[in-house]
């Protein structure tokens, strides 16, 4: 392993371009200044370091131009603040990638289903568009997405080029704004108006554990084998290597055995309440 890529020591990328998704959500295109990561798959996360501030794990939503990355950060501490602060030019530290992946291409031949819920659309949007890469693999690729508002809805740019590839595509608010046209309500509430066949259905799902805890019911009521549904779990993810324990959930430790796991081991996890 090279020291670019050993788990100490991140290896330098460049931001080349910034775009704000929502008033407290940003997404970085990354370009590495050295020797890149190994190439990531779909699910699989990276340990971003803001020079001076710290760490922290963030969810890969897709790759950049030169073998880059792109990573889309929620501000909701100090080190992600500065992250998402970060212009074009600024440099920072990446590690990974690590834990496990969706699995995309296990879905082949029969109907991918993809259920997000705020930022859990982003871990999400790799595996989307992996399967739109590949689109004559799918019977349908169906993608379900909620947000507290229409403003707080990210890669809202992206959902006309993701239909125009081959994907359906619907959207729930839970409250709306004037002018919002859509859906209002959770994003359970469209599972049955996608009117997938359960018996030849994989589920991806990633938001708040409530929300998909509810869904991953609302599919397993449906008929959706609980081996077909796959759930990510992020629960206090420090080290990213499985050598610090912060993450610990149950007989797993998600950075090395998740965060993407089968509901069938995720099921009674979940039920447990996170500190």
């Amino acid at each position: 392993m090279s020291q670019a890529t050993a788990p100490a020591l991140p290896a330098r990328y460049q931001v080349v371009e910034r775009q704000e998704e929502t008033h407290d959500t940003v997404t970085l295109c990354l370009r590495p200044v050295d020797q890149p990561i190994p190439e990531y798959r779909p699910g699989q996360f990276t340990m971003l370091y803001a020079p001076g501030i710290g760490e922290v794990p963030i969810s890969i939503s897709g790759t950049g131009p030169d073998l880059g990355l792109v990573q889309t950060i929620r501000a909701v501490g100090a080190v992600t603040r500065a992250l998402c602060a970060c212009t074009p030019g600024r440099m920072i530290g990446v590690r990974g990638p690590y834990g496990t992946d969706w699995n995309v291409a296990s879905a082949a031949g029969d109907d991918l289903l993809i259920v997000a819920g705020g930022i859990g659309l982003a871990p999400l949007r790799g595996a989307l568009l992996a399967a739109l890469g590949h689109r004559e693999l799918y019977r349908r690729v169906v993608v379900l997405a909620g947000a507290r508002s229409p403003e707080e809805l990210v890669f809202a740019r992206e959902l006309d080029r993701w239909h125009r590839d081959g994907a359906e595509v619907a959207v729930t608010v839970d409250q709306a704004a004037a002018g919002w046209t859509g859906h209002v309500g959770v994003v359970t509430q469209l599972i049955g108006r996608a009117d997938v066949d359960s018996a030849r259905t994989t589920a991806l799902i990633c938001g708040p554990e409530v929300m998909m805890r509810l869904t991953a019911r609302e599919l397993r009521a449906l008929g959706v084998p609980a081996a077909r549904i796959r759930v990510s779990v992020e629960r206090n993810m420090r080290c990213g290597v499985a050598e610090c324990g912060h993450c610990q959930l149950g007989p797993l430790l998600l950075c090395r055995d998740g965060p993407v796991i089968g509901y069938e081991v995720a099921m009674p996890l979940l039920a447990i309440r996170e500190l």
